[in-house]
């Protein structure tokens, strides 16, 4: 009873204290008499000539054309706002108070800053532009309240006018009929499309890169007319598209290239940037200076795509240049285009690399902290090169160091310490037995890595670890990105494994999984697909699927059977043999120009056979924490309803499992300057394929969906471009450890009780976003 009544005094006293902020910071409390508030600009489109859907994108287009834009809001709150009022009146504020009105907030938008007619003007001019030519605006203001008030634009459509027939003029000129023939077959004006002014300027610009493509290097869109009758009448327009009469003489020519010159050392200070063309070494139809060879010239044959004798292609122009960027041995590209025979219309090509410094060294320090009331920090140390051989080579060795302190709980003074080196050589080609080529402006690339690290769990074990990996990356487009390792290799071996976690491992397979030596061989596979980068679509998606197998060929062809007793080594140690797959979709829904909706699936499964029974410890799936279901703890959530309470030891180990599903939903929405909000509920669990006898209830069922643990929570994001700083508070909602009728815990929720707090309410620190 007295918890209650605490929790009720609590919440009525930050519910004052916020009623006092609020109404003492007023949102009209310093606009002077005769001035009013803009709250909104609002669009509606009247008459039945659009449809429901169309009505809604149109209005939705229009009110983002409306300016002034009003002072943010959320849930009916103007943050920025509030900040300005904070501060006080600026005849009579202080230096602090002046800093939050400065740094935080925003002054009032006023109603007198409207100019209703020139967005009036606005509106019409882009409704024609989409075909309705017969529109009419009307505009008014809404009254909202005292000192405040929004304005109402009245939109009439009438009919939108559509493609009757688009025709593509033909004067026998060679470009003109380029454009003939391919307008005849791949224009996008098609007709009884409506008619779209936005559409016909990327067309023309579509036009122009075709042209280019075809040699015409001095042609650009400006030059081609599309000239509209909207005389036909029946709402119907007619397109005719033709090169203007005033083209000039040198944009109707195609060229072709003459010399390409690539200078390999060039500064921008330089005043005669073709100072040192006397000393070009000619290199397979290249004329390449380099005076002090600081570059191969081998790495030009996968780069430059404009050649000798060949037709200007712009297509190939612009994967030269993203491809001498994509090497990142260059600081500055920089391209250029000179006419040396107007009468065979030839072209000279010339590149200037400025060269990036070819070593760096970069230190990171990481901090870290969870609700597992682990606090710890990870220092890194990496040394690159990025032209070791000379050909654009990267090779980097990487350092690190960190440790994890348990500070409370069960788990206290049992401390986590690593320290690892690793190296890695990466050239700008695939290095196989067959020729592989790429259209795409990113290099493909083969990488060879090598390291090790040893890791000690203080009082109990450690472990020494021995990696190497060879494969390749490639990019299709900025879209697709492939990994394949044709082989990984990982060696684990225990050591220093204390007495109290022999004793304690007895009998827990779980356990005495981590004291196996294991040999880790095979391929790997990963795919990512990523469109999160267009900002300006409403949806976009992001996937990352991978391919993980172990000891599969050599196995069958050993005939491993652990089964069956027929377990094989190779170097006196069994090596493992599993496949296993991964999988994290997320979808991202943009809900205004400062919200957002995402969501997340995250599922995999890793199946053993053949030379084991159970997947490498390091291979298992993990859940909880601040990347995952957030209410529960890191790596203490499952298998399946096992409670990771009854294990009865010293220390909390980490709960594994070979299956795992869950997703997350959190809705995000910008607050002021670099604060950000969110909304979050995650859910989740992992489970063994088969019964693990120190975990009961871990197996995958047909009932698991009754396991799902469930958690919500909000958090505050400092987006600071570069870096996130995200505090997240979490608790749980549904505890699938629990007996069956008790799982879930809603009714238990109470934010007054701090025995509740302290047992349920999960706090993350971490740097970036969740997903």
């Amino acid at each position: 009873m007295k918890l209650k009544k605490k929790s009720n005094v609590l919440l009525f006293t930050l519910t004052g204290i916020a009623g006092f902020f609020i109404s003492s910071c007023s949102s009209t409390k310093y606009i002077e008499d005769g001035e009013a508030l803009y709250t909104k600009g609002v669009v509606d489109i009247d008459g039945n000539e659009v449809n429901k859907a169309k009505k809604k994108e149109l209005e939705e287009s229009l009110e983002s054309l409306l300016r002034p834009e009003p002072n943010a809001s959320f849930l009916g709150f103007r943050p920025k706002l509030f900040f300005y009022n904070l501060g006080g009146d600026p005849a009579k504020t202080n230096k602090v108070r002046r800093w939050f009105r400065n740094s935080m907030g925003q002054p009032p938008v006023l109603f007198s800053q409207v100019d209703m007619e020139h967005n009036q003007a606005i509106l019409v001019n882009r409704m024609e532009n989409n075909g309705y030519f017969n529109v009419q605006v009307d505009y008014d203001s809404i009254q909202e309240g005292v000192k405040k008030i929004g304005a109402k634009y009245t939109v009439h459509p009438g009919v939108q006018f559509t493609i009757n027939d688009v025709t593509f003029l033909n004067d026998s000129t060679p470009l003109q009929q380029a454009i003939y023939d391919a307008g005849n077959r791949w224009t996008r004006l098609r007709k009884d499309h409506p008619y779209n002014l936005d559409q016909i300027k990327e067309e023309r610009v579509r036009f122009d890169n075709y042209v280019k493509n075809k040699g015409y290097f001095y042609f650009s869109p400006d030059n081609l007319l599309v000239q509209v009758d909207s005389t036909v009448g029946n709402h119907k327009v007619n397109l005719f598209v033709k090169v203007k009469e005033d083209t000039p003489v040198l944009a109707t020519k195609a060229y072709t290239i003459n010399k390409v010159y690539i200078f390999s050392d060039y500064s921008l200070a330089e005043t005669d940037s073709k100072r040192d063309i006397q000393t070009a070494t000619s290199y397979k139809g290249f004329e390449i200076i380099d005076p002090k060879n600081k570059f191969k010239p081998s790495i030009y044959d996968r780069t430059v795509y404009l050649e000798e004798g060949e037709l200007y292609n712009r297509n190939d122009h612009n994967l030269s240049l993203n491809r001498l960027v994509n090497l990142g041995v260059f600081k500055y590209v920089k391209n250029q285009f000179e006419l040396v025979d107007s009468v065979q219309n030839k072209l000279d090509v010339y590149y200037f690399l400025t060269p990036d410094s070819p070593k760096s060294i970069r230190l990171e320090l990481l901090g870290k902290t969870n609700s597992a009331s682990y606090n710890g920090a990870e220092l890194k140390v990496n040394w690159s090169h990025k032209n070791f051989f000379k050909g654009a080579e990267l090779f980097s060795v990487s350092a690190y160091g960190g440790a994890d302190f348990q500070m409370s709980s069960k788990n206290k003074g049992y401390n986590v310490y690593k320290t690892g080196l690793e190296t890695s050589l990466t050239w700008p080609r695939l290095i196989a037995p067959w020729n592989f080529h790429s259209s795409s402006g990113y290099i493909p690339r083969t990488r060879a890595t090598l390291g090790g690290e040893y890791l000690e769990r203080s009082k109990l074990y450690s472990l020494t670890s021995f990696k190497g990996s060879w494969g390749y990356l490639w990019k299709e487009n900025v879209r697709k990105e492939h990994q394949f390792n044709v082989l990984e290799v990982n060696y684990v071996t225990p050591q220093n494994i204390t007495d109290l976690y022999r004793e304690t491992a007895a009998g827990n397979p779980s356990l005495e999984r981590v004291l196996d030596k294991q040999l880790i061989f095979g391929p790997t596979y990963t795919y990512t697909y990523t469109n999160t980068m267009n900002q300006f679509k409403k949806n976009t998606f992001y996937y990352r699927g991978g391919l993980d197998f172990s000891g599969n060929i050599t196995g069958l062809i050993m005939g491993a059977n652990v089964d069956k007793g027929e377990e094989k080594s190779i170097l006196g140690v069994p090596f493992s043999q599993y496949f296993k797959t991964e999988h994290d979709f997320r979808h991202y829904l943009k809900l205004s120009r400062t919200s957002q909706f995402v969501s997340r699936i995250h599922a995999g499964i890793g199946y053993a056979y053949g030379n084991s029974k159970n997947l490498p410890y390091t291979k298992q799936f993990y859940v909880g924490g601040s990347n995952s279901v957030r209410a529960f703890r890191a790596r203490t959530l499952g298998p399946g309803s096992f409670n990771p309470n009854s294990f009865d030891a010293k220390f909390i180990p980490d709960q594994s499992g070979d299956l795992l599903f869950e997703f997350n939903f959190e809705y995000r929405k910008k607050l002021v300057s670099i604060i950000h909000g969110a909304l979050f509920l995650d859910g989740g669990n992992i489970w063994n394929l088969n019964e693990v006898s120190d975990r009961p209830g871990g197996k995958f069922s047909g009932d698991f969906y009754k396991e799902i643990a469930l958690g919500a929570g909000a958090g505050l994001r400092f987006d600071i471009t570069f870096l996130v700083v995200r505090f997240d508070f979490a608790f749980p909602l549904r505890v699938p450890y629990n007996e069956p009728g008790e799982r879930w815990v809603v009714k238990d929720i109470n934010f007054g009780s701090g025995k509740w707090r302290k047992d349920n309410l999960m706090f993350n620190l971490a740097i970036g976003y969740p997903f």
